[in-house]
């Protein structure tokens, strides 16, 4: 239904079916409600992620970060939102999540590259507990296996944390068992 005005007045109904000034103040109002609530839902974010790094007992500091770039990665996606419904582009919210997305898998690329190191790792059984182990300057033998790292333990008794993709791209030098050492762990006859 369009709203008519008095004969020489404004007509605000035709105005905002067809893009005119009232329209675009319109979207630029609804542009920064939207920033409002990503801005709202940042704050809830990163209480929620300082919540679980506590959970977690990370350090403070690190707790501090997380929650930091938490809250701007939203405040940043809120105002690529809020900046293509202002200015009626839907280019420009795209453009904000393919960023987002662009900087996200640059961030998570070395973990997920332990994650499917450690994957192979399990699966394939090279090395397993017990093992000992060389690579790069670090000896030990393998006390876990996880999906993303495994743990040495040195021969000072210092606790090694490997990433798995590290086990999977370079060099690694299983140590064979001697008959000696065998002996000593055959059960007494």
């Amino acid at each position: 239904m369009i709203l008519a005005a008095r004969a020489g007045g404004y007509d605000f109904g035709y105005d905002i079916t067809h893009g005119g000034p009232v329209r675009d103040l319109l979207f630029i109002l609804a542009g920064l409600v939207v920033l409002v609530l990503f801005i709202v839902a940042a704050r809830f974010i990163a209480h929620f992620t300082g919540e679980q790094l506590r959970k977690r007992q990370v350090r403070s500091d690190v707790v501090v970060l997380g929650r930091r770039a938490a809250t701007a990665l939203v405040i940043l996606l809120g105002l690529f939102a809020a900046l293509g419904l202002a200015v009626q582009s839907a280019n420009i919210t795209l453009f904000g999540l393919l960023l987002a997305t662009i900087i996200a898998a640059l961030g998570v690329q070395d973990l997920l590259k332990d994650y499917v190191s450690g994957y192979y790792v399990l699966l394939e059984h090279h090395v397993r507990v017990g093992d000992r182990i060389s690579f790069d300057s670090n000896t030990g033998v393998v006390t876990e296996i996880r999906l993303r790292v495994t743990l040495l333990k040195s021969d000072e008794g210092d606790v090694v944390v490997v990433p798995n993709s590290e086990l999977f791209t370079k060099p690694l030098r299983i140590h064979g068992v001697t008959p000696e050492q065998e002996a000593k762990k055959a059960p007494p006859a």
